[in-house]
């Protein structure tokens, strides 16, 4: 059995960058920074306390109610968060679209109420979420966190979620599970873009258990204080800001904990192009383009890639003695 403890090293700029979700009754309140970023091999240090969240009961419609908003407007290296109105338009979810500007029109009828989720696989508790449950029973913290797509392009996004760690130990992984694997759900009448074969639907996505448990690692259930929107996953997706956008799997239906590393649906499609890591790393390139430098959306020009998406300190020990260009 996989013994699930974070460590409660937290470095100080994920201290000023991860903060407790509170909605107050139709207005945004306070946001504080939490501790408990996972991995075995980091360093001790001070925990810092968390603010109580709204009742149970009240979260969920405060959610689904509140303007957008964010407590800051910058993430821990000083770059602006992108506006909501950019984030929301300009998506690659092929599932309804291959344009990116199509996918907000084509997806605000997307049902997401009812949604369940299923965990199961190598677990000792297997487990079927209610999307609505999950909002209540895990605390609902704010991450502002980049997001460096496989194309070169970024964004910087204030997130909603919890950590990927506290599902994992309600399930209690067996000692044979390795692998994660995330499956998207598959109704080709919501989602025009599965009716087209230029992917095997469903999409499945994984990580390593170990980079599941870094905190860096979350379920996102929103973001900009609100309850996520189809485009951008709703009601229930992964963000692992360390790697290339694809890797952050929306509108999750089923989690399966695996012994083998589970071919993802771009591994599937082209594995010379998109290996199982995608780690973000400036000095590998894509086959057709270079990825040492990006474009953040809302900028003219172009900046360097950050190795590891600037997330090196978290989770650069995950991946030692490993050849990143092998595995890439």
């Amino acid at each position: 059995m996989v013994k699930i403890s974070p460590s409660e090293i937290t470095p100080e700029h994920l201290f000023l960058n991860r903060r407790q979700f509170m909605v107050g009754a139709g207005s945004a309140a306070a946001l504080v920074a939490l501790a408990a970023c996972g991995g075995p091999e980091a360093p001790p240090a001070a925990a810092a306390p968390a603010v109580p969240t709204l009742p149970l009961d009240q979260l969920p419609a405060a959610l689904g109610h509140a303007e957008p908003f964010a407590s800051t407007t910058s993430d821990e290296l000083g770059d602006p968060l992108n506006a909501f109105d950019e984030i929301t338009n300009y998506n690659n979810y092929y599932e309804f679209s291959t344009d990116k500007q199509e996918v907000a029109r084509l997806s605000p009828n997307f049902v997401t109420r009812p949604w369940e989720i299923k965990v199961g696989g190598l677990v000792n508790n297997p487990k079927t979420y209610d999307i609505d449950d999950i909002l209540k029973n895990f605390d609902q913290e704010e991450r502002i966190y980049r997001l460096r797509c496989v194309e070169a392009w970024s964004m910087v996004i204030p997130w909603v979620g919890f950590p990927m760690s506290k599902l994992l130990k309600e399930v209690d992984p067996k000692s044979e599970a390795k692998y994660i694997k995330f499956t998207t759900i598959l109704d080709p009448a919501q989602m025009p873009g599965q009716k087209m074969s230029i992917l095997n639907w469903p999409y499945v996505e994984g990580l390593r258990i170990d980079e599941a448990m870094n905190d860096l690692a979350i379920f996102a259930t929103g973001m900009y204080g609100k309850l996520l929107t189809p485009p951008n996953g709703a009601p229930f997706r992964i963000v692992v800001p360390w790697k290339y956008g694809f890797k952050s799997i929306k509108g999750i239906v089923q989690i399966d904990l695996v012994e083998e590393m589970p071919v993802s649906t771009w591994m599937d499609a082209a594995s010379n192009e998109y290996g199982f890591y995608a780690n973000v790393n400036p000095e590998v390139n894509h086959p057709r383009w270079s990825q040492a430098t990006e474009r953040r959306i809302g900028e003219n020009g172009r900046r360097e890639t950050l190795m590891f998406n600037g997330y090196a300190e978290e989770v650069a020990y995950l991946y030692e003695g490993m050849d990143l260009r092998e595995n890439y």
